[in-house]
């Protein structure tokens, strides 16, 4: 590995460690109001980073509302499950509706960029608060937690020193095939890992699903996060977590894998 390389590994390493040190210390010791704290606060600062690109499209959200709407996504998610969520979400469309017949300079896209931006951030990462609500909660969403930091590690870590295949060069041109395998490898194993040290009451096929879901989802949240960055010629969402950019660059790939890990355990029975 490139010296510089190696620097940004152990960089991106720390970084992921002291965001690590405070999801798994809410998981594991305050439990879901706590965890709801963290993701709180995570998801407000790359919403607001997605706005801050946003704006530089030319698109005028109305930041009030929606990191109003973010904020309280996970407490809402952790206080009354998916109906807080949902009512959460009606409030912010019935708000965003009224601000755009009350001021007639406001576009339909920055009414929809508003909502959307909110409910790409918030209301995704207020289902890994749902997870923690689960039946066995506590180690489902520890494995949420550690698949998303065990794919981001090993894909960076295979894709930088081996990787030869290019995945989306138009998108993302570091990302290769060589570290979606690796990020894939890591990712299913932690999954299947949950079926030996924990009882979940899932089975370990099932488990190994949801480390396959958690891994495409992973990918497709990463390149949908490039595509956007590119779009609006930015090469970070902010410089505020040394190694990763922003809060948007490090969980674009949580903000997926929490939706769609949620569902799978869900469909597996972990109710």
């Amino acid at each position: 590995m490139k010296p510089r390389t190696l620097k940004d590994f152990w960089l991106r390493l720390a970084s992921a460690l002291g965001i690590g040190v405070a999801f798994i210390g809410s998981i594991v010791f305050i439990g879901p109001l706590g965890l709801a704290a963290v993701v709180a606060v995570v998801a407000v600062a790359a919403a607001a980073e997605f706005y801050a690109i946003l704006r530089r499209e030319r698109r005028l959200p109305n930041e009030l509302f929606g990191l109003a709407a973010v904020a309280a996504m996970p407490f809402a998610a952790s206080w009354y499950g998916t109906y807080g969520l949902t009512a959460v979400v009606s409030l912010l469309v019935i708000a965003s509706l009224l601000w755009h017949i009350t001021f007639k300079q406001v576009r339909a896209t920055d009414t929809a960029v508003t909502v959307f931006g909110a409910v790409y951030v918030g209301f995704t990462l207020a289902h890994l608060v749902l997870i923690r609500e689960l039946d066995a909660g506590t180690e489902l969403a520890l494995a949420t937690v550690a698949s998303v930091w065990a794919n981001d590690t090993f894909a960076y870590l295979i894709g930088s020193t081996i990787g030869k295949h290019r995945m989306a060069p138009h998108i993302s041109p570091k990302k290769s095939w060589e570290g979606f395998l690796a990020g894939t490898l890591f990712t299913t194993a932690v999954w299947a890992s949950v079926y030996f040290i924990a009882d979940t009451g899932l089975s370990l096929g099932w488990l190994i699903m949801v480390g396959l879901a958690a891994s495409i989802a992973a990918v497709v949240g990463d390149l949908a996060e490039s595509r956007l960055k590119r779009e609006a010629q930015v090469k970070d969402s902010s410089a505020w977590l040394p190694g990763h950019g922003g809060f948007l660059d490090r969980f674009d790939s949580m903000v997926l894998v929490s939706i769609v890990t949620y569902y799978m355990l869900v469909f597996a029975g972990a109710l």
